[in-house]
């Protein structure tokens, strides 16, 4: 399995023109290899660098539902010695984005117009975020919202997390005037 053809798979233009859902048939493949998580987390993190730099995995992914994995390390820490709050959004993103991306229909796409979260408690240790989003009938314009819920070992929510995306159809990969 070729690395650089998986992320020529996750470019923004591939994303935005594809004739399939490129996320699930990325994650129906690696999933279920020894490391194919792995993996698949590192290729969405290569794709977009910054939701990478949080280094969080992809534990489970299905039409409606993500849970991904952020270990605490130091340099995701503030002051306090709790899991940044940025790195709190950044993962709250990654998951909730990963529900619906890969729950969308084969010619919808869809881009984020907005991110709150509530911040209940620090965040310490391993937080895990999970996110039950609207699954898209069609990729007809509209805005989902999307929740998602982080909680740390003891099961206790330590952040809530609503993306507000708009979704619509992918543009057609034929120059203008070409389309039939």
């Amino acid at each position: 399995m070729d690395l650089a053809a998986i992320l020529g798979g996750l470019s923004p233009k591939n994303l935005a023109s594809a004739d399939h859902n490129v996320i699930r048939k990325l994650w129906d493949l690696l999933s279920p290899l020894p490391a194919g998580k792995q993996l698949f987390s590192r290729a969405i993190g290569r794709a977009a660098p910054y939701t990478g730099s949080i280094h969080a995995k992809v534990e489970q992914l299905r039409v409606g539902y993500a849970e991904v994995r952020l270990l605490d390390r130091p340099e995701l820490r503030n002051h306090l010695a709790s899991v940044h709050a940025i790195a709190l959004v950044n993962l709250a993103e990654l998951a909730g984005n990963a529900a619906l991306a890969y729950s969308l229909p084969d010619d919808a796409r869809f881009i984020v117009a907005g991110l709150s979260i509530e911040y209940l408690k620090k965040a310490r240790g391993t937080i895990r975020a999970t996110s039950e989003c609207p699954v898209p009938a069609s990729s007809e314009r509209k805005e989902i919202l999307v929740p998602v819920s982080l909680w740390n070992t003891a099961g206790e929510e330590v952040a809530r997390a609503t993306i507000r995306t708009l979704v619509g159809p992918k543009r057609s990969s034929e120059p203008k005037g070409q389309a039939s």
